[in-house]
């Protein structure tokens, strides 16, 4: 990004590689992003199941639908939509479940 210029994260290309074959639970998905600083970026994953460990962010879902499940039970799965907003934690273990792709836009601690 260039200061005081503007992304349309919402269109911007995002390029997508299959996951790594020990991370999908289900399905064929790919996911990609695209870092717009050091620090924010957009990233996106296609239909399907996938296991991920997490970095420090706060992400905000542009498109797209899916559950967010995590290892530790003391916390409830998350309904993902456009609009929602969610803080994870460096060392989460979740299982994203994508009904239709999503993309968000996320801001890395």
């Amino acid at each position: 990004m260039v200061p005081g210029v503007g992304v349309d994260a919402a269109t911007v290309a995002v390029p997508l590689e299959p996951l790594p074959v020990d991370q999908v639970l289900s399905g064929s998905p790919s996911a990609g992003f695209v870092e717009l600083t050091d620090t924010i970026g957009v990233w996106e994953h296609t239909r399907g199941t996938s296991t991920d460990v997490e970095a420090d962010e706060v992400f905000v879902v542009l498109s797209g639908s899916a559950t967010l499940s995590f290892s530790d039970s003391s916390l409830a799965p998350v309904a993902l939509s456009a609009g929602s907003v969610v803080q994870l934690t460096a060392g989460m273990q979740t299982v994203w479940t994508v009904h239709e792709t999503l993309r968000k836009v996320y801001v890395a601690g």
